[in-house]
């Protein structure tokens, strides 16, 4: 594919932005997400500064990012542990 030039507006600001045409489509969503997100902030709190609001969304997307991140982490070890676990039972089925 190729690039393309592409402008997202986030948070009443335009920025123009050069992305793979196979991007564009999650780039547009995720400014769509990230300006709901402020939105909902603003109705929600007093706060009005377009800064203080970004940087509560931020926050926000990030900690859900890392609780997913550790979330699938955990279900990695567990995987592996049952993978062993098999492994151990084969082992024994067929060196009996």
């Amino acid at each position: 594919m190729g690039e393309i030039s592409i402008k997202i507006n986030i948070a009443d600001r335009v920025y123009p932005l050069r992305v793979d045409t196979s991007e564009e489509e999650i780039i547009r969503h995720a400014a769509k997400l990230i300006n709901e997100k402020v939105k909902e902030l603003q109705d929600n709190y007093t706060v009005r500064d377009k800064q203080d609001l970004l940087s509560m969304c931020v926050l926000q997307y990030a900690t859900g990012m890392l609780k997913a991140e550790r979330q699938v982490q955990t279900q990695d070890q567990g995987v592996e542990q049952s993978v062993h676990e098999l492994d151990q039972l084969l082992s024994n089925f067929f060196t009996k």
